[in-house]
């Protein structure tokens, strides 16, 4: 009798003895795929922070540095906490004096992903995957 097998990383049904199915779970699997996704989700956070800088508005720095002190890494938001964030972000085509540099203004956050959002999401899939760090 041929054996026939599935495999994932979830587990594996496999034929029994008698010709019956048998499901066996990978009791890691949980353990080690929660750690992979907490880990690409760090990297994630990471790379939106400090992709974003160049494209932030600039005064002081206080803005950019309200979005390192108001994001968890791993969390999976990435908050600017600065009280005037928000205005700055949605202020359409405006150019002030807080905005130095040919990148900077607002909606920060979408043209930095129209820039690099699919290299930032290629390298998690990547780090999915292979499980690095």
């Amino acid at each position: 009798m041929a054996v026939h097998e599935i495999k994932t990383p979830r587990g594996r049904v496999y034929h029994g003895p008698s010709g019956s199915a048998i499901l066996e779970w990978n009791t890691r699997f949980k353990d080690v795929w929660l750690d992979r996704f907490k880990s690409v989700q760090g990297f994630v956070d990471a790379e939106v922070l400090d992709r974003c800088e160049p494209f932030t508005p600039l005064k002081t720095g206080m803005l950019i540095m309200s979005g390192t002190l108001g994001t968890v890494v791993g969390s999976g938001t990435v908050r600017y906490i600065a009280p005037y964030s928000r205005y700055q972000y949605y202020m359409v085509n405006r150019k002030t004096p807080s905005q130095t540099g040919p990148l900077r203004g607002s909606f920060w956050f979408e043209r930095m992903k129209q820039v690099y959002g699919r290299a930032i999401l290629a390298e998690a899939k990547r780090r999915m995957r292979k499980g690095t760090p």
